[in-house]
């Protein structure tokens, strides 16, 4: 997720996968291992922001950019040839996510090749890989990097707001790609599940309020929060969670990130919880500021802090692998301020 993360850098989904035809990979190489059905429904027609993708034939080298497009086939015991790397919430530099190199270590597999794309993207090293398909439903593709793209191989675009792909989109428009639609949906059912078992463990949660907000300590006479087009919020409503009323009214933005002026923080008096990346200062920060400790919120301490560039961090923007890796703990952390 290019921008998203740069913006989570600037301003700082083990699948226990239920699927047993998935048991085996298809290495992305074209060989025994490729479904014994590899082929029948195509050609594919994906439809996208940029219009339509026709796939003639059942991929068998699959490339992927932007952030977790990559994680749809590996969940599916796919191994893409190719896929982003990853450049925040890493925790050992390997430019992979703790999330996903337990599930190649699952597969059996080495390492994709890894797209860089702090620049933007390579396409040198896309081409290189030889795909048949590049997924990227869950980005924010230029026209022009589509085009471009599209000249290496068909590509999967996102569906309407950059960014603003949701996880169940994602999985049903990357595996519809791969001939794969079924599996795709046994999936979403099984992250669905869990998303369920992960809140009635966390039980505090239900009905309440969380704003996924930013604090710059350089600059406190604003505050950012995301919108529902950005898939944080986005899934924690579709999770059941109802948006705090300064969401709900921007349901419609085309932005996934707005700010508010302290001196207009009354408005946030009907959120529960606010939770923010930050550290152990963050709370002490936003309670010692004449202004924003004013939002009932911050008064009461229900702020939640995801330390900075970690894995959890990460995975607060869900994906087919993180859900299972890490929503429990993510869910755990939001909850525990209300305890108080």
């Amino acid at each position: 997720m290019r921008t998203t993360r740069l913006l989570g850098a600037l301003t700082a989904a083990a699948l226990a996968v239920g699927l047993a035809a998935c048991s085996s990979p298809v290495s992305g190489t074209g060989d025994a291992d490729a479904p014994a059905d590899a082929g029948s429904g195509f050609p594919v027609t994906i439809e996208h922001v940029y219009g339509e993708t026709v796939i003639p034939a059942q991929p068998e080298r699959i490339a992927t950019v932007a952030w977790a497009n990559h994680e749809v086939p590996l969940a599916l015991g796919v191994v893409p040839v190719g896929m982003s790397k990853a450049t925040w919430g890493d925790d050992d530099g390997d430019g992979v996510l703790p999330w996903v190199e337990e599930r190649l270590t699952e597969l059996g597999a080495e390492t994709p090749v890894l797209f860089d794309e702090t620049d933007g993207i390579d396409y040198e090293a896309v081409a290189d890989t030889r795909p048949d398909v590049i997924l990227a439903s869950y980005s924010g593709l230029t026209k022009e990097e589509y085009e471009t793209l599209s000249k290496i191989a068909p590509v999967v675009a996102y569906p309407g707001n950059a960014w603003g792909t949701s996880v169940d989109d994602m999985i049903t428009m990357n595996a519809t790609a791969m001939g794969m639609a079924e599996e795709g949906e046994k999936l979403i059912d099984e992250l669905h599940a869990q998303v369920e078992a992960a809140l009635d463990a966390n039980g505090a949660l239900r009905d309440k309020k969380v704003l996924f907000a930013y604090l710059d300590p350089s600059d406190l006479s604003q505050l950012g929060y995301y919108t529902a087009n950005d898939t944080r919020p986005g899934f924690l409503n579709e999770s059941g969670l109802p948006m705090p009323e300064i969401v709900a009214k921007h349901a419609d933005s085309t932005d996934f990130y707005l700010t508010i002026s302290a001196e207009k923080v009354d408005q946030l008096a009907d959120v529960d919880v606010l939770v923010t990346y930050g550290d152990d200062t963050t709370l002490a920060t936003l309670q010692a500021d004449p202004l924003l400790s004013k939002i009932p919120a911050v008064a009461a301490g229900h702020v939640a802090i995801l330390p900075d560039a970690t894995p959890l961090a990460a995975s607060a923007n869900p994906s087919p692998l993180s859900i299972p890796w890490g929503l429990g703990d993510y869910f755990a952390l939001l909850a525990e301020p209300l305890s108080k």
